[in-house]
């Protein structure tokens, strides 16, 4: 199991429109980054991954699952370059784990959000996971 963040604006995508989507989960689309693409790409059924509200908020609000492998991004207007997967909504973390916290903790140094800001995808190591889901109250996280 692989495990990843997905960055998206509260006002264009919220937690809460996530959630609201149910178990049948949304299309991550619009993602026009080579590398953030390539993520989604390698990602599998099952895979964990922390929803981030960007711009406004800045914090790790809930967890989501990969429920839909790779496939063409239905916003990409047929420009075959472009994936998406469906992610669902697991939980909310007990309590957001904000940008500061996560820049202020040695464990987390190398972690993508703190050296590559901009990624949209971005992959998470197990041992962060770990750290993240320990400072947002979880003390047995979903696998």
């Amino acid at each position: 199991m692989a495990h990843w963040l997905y960055k998206s604006e509260p006002a264009s995508w919220s937690w809460e429109q996530q959630k609201a989507a149910g178990d049948k989960g949304t299309e991550w689309t619009g993602v026009r980054n080579y590398l953030a693409r390539n993520n989604m790409r390698a990602m599998q059924i099952g895979d964990k991954g922390f929803f981030y509200h960007s711009n406004d908020g800045l914090e790790i609000v809930g967890i989501v699952e990969v429920c839909a492998l790779s496939h063409p991004d239905s916003t990409a207007k047929g420009d075959p370059k472009w994936d998406c997967v469906d992610i669902r909504a697991v939980m909310d973390m007990p309590k957001p784990v904000t940008l500061k916290d996560v820049k202020a903790s040695d464990k987390l140094a190398k972690m993508s959000l703190v050296t590559s800001m901009r990624l949209s995808v971005q992959p998470v190591t197990e041992d962060e996971y770990l750290e993240i889901c320990r400072m947002g109250g979880l003390d047995n996280p979903p696998r």
